[in-house]
């Protein structure tokens, strides 16, 4: 069995750091033609300008409705699209009583509701080709939660809540989607905000006694993409090194 995505186009959101990068780059390896979003247009000008020929980068504001309304008609240019990674997400920290509306609208706007307009957009097209693979980037707190993640957790439960009523929709069309939940990841965000004490505790209540590597997650998202997966749909996959497990 091998992993091959040659012929394939993959849209992921929020490819220009992190987890998205990563499954965006091993996508890529793999030789999928790439459709990758970013929120910084200088940043998206300088990637369009080295990027190879089979991807393109799009500035995308997902908070914006008429940007995303933009995206999607440029969508339309595209012959094909295979592949849908759910995966750029915002999250504002606050105790219930003092959740600000503006942040709880955002909140839902770029991490559930800008799925769901992708989901109906993309699916059409996977539709009428009679195949397609959704992966849905949610967290382990669409499972548990904790202080100060009401918002956070309202947006991934329903994120998998989308996941599960839409695969039971697509699934007779050879389209199969699921949620990958990560638990903590060892990003360049997680660096810039928890010092290296925080991290280590942090590490000591995993059982894998360590944080995910973003290459940990994306080698999951990518056997969701592949032909590899005939089979799994509606499920929420948490990559989290046993953490929700204690």
């Amino acid at each position: 069995m091998t992993l091959d995505f040659k012929g394939k186009t993959v849209l992921v959101t929020g490819a220009t750091r992190g987890i998205g990068q990563r499954i965006a780059d091993d996508l890529g390896r793999l030789g999928a033609r790439l459709i990758l979003t970013g929120t910084k247009p200088e940043q998206i000008a300088e990637l369009n300008a080295r990027a190879p020929a089979s991807t393109r980068y799009y500035c995308v504001d997902l908070l914006d409705r008429d940007s995303l309304d933009t995206f999607l008609r440029e969508l339309d240019a595209y012959e094909r699209i295979d592949g849908l990674v759910n995966n750029a997400g915002i999250n504002r920290l606050n105790s219930v009583g003092d959740i600000l509306e503006g942040d709880w609208d955002d909140m839902l706007e770029v991490n559930l509701t800008a799925p769901f307009r992708l989901l109906k957009h993309v699916s059409r097209r996977m539709v009428e080709g009679q195949y397609g693979r959704v992966v849905q980037i949610a967290s382990i707190f669409s499972k548990v939660s904790k202080e100060r993640r009401a918002t956070y957790s309202a947006t991934k439960f329903g994120l998998h809540g989308l996941t599960v009523g839409a695969s039971n929709d697509l699934a007779r069309y050879n389209i199969l989607i699921n949620t990958l939940s990560p638990g903590f990841v060892m990003t360049d965000l997680t660096r810039k905000n928890l010092s290296p004490e925080e991290i280590s505790a942090l590490s000591a209540q995993v059982p894998a006694k360590r944080f995910a590597e973003t290459g940990d997650i994306s080698s999951v998202a990518v056997f969701l993409l592949s032909d590899l997966n005939q089979y799994l749909t509606g499920q929420n996959i948490f990559v989290d090194g046993g953490f929700t497990n204690v």
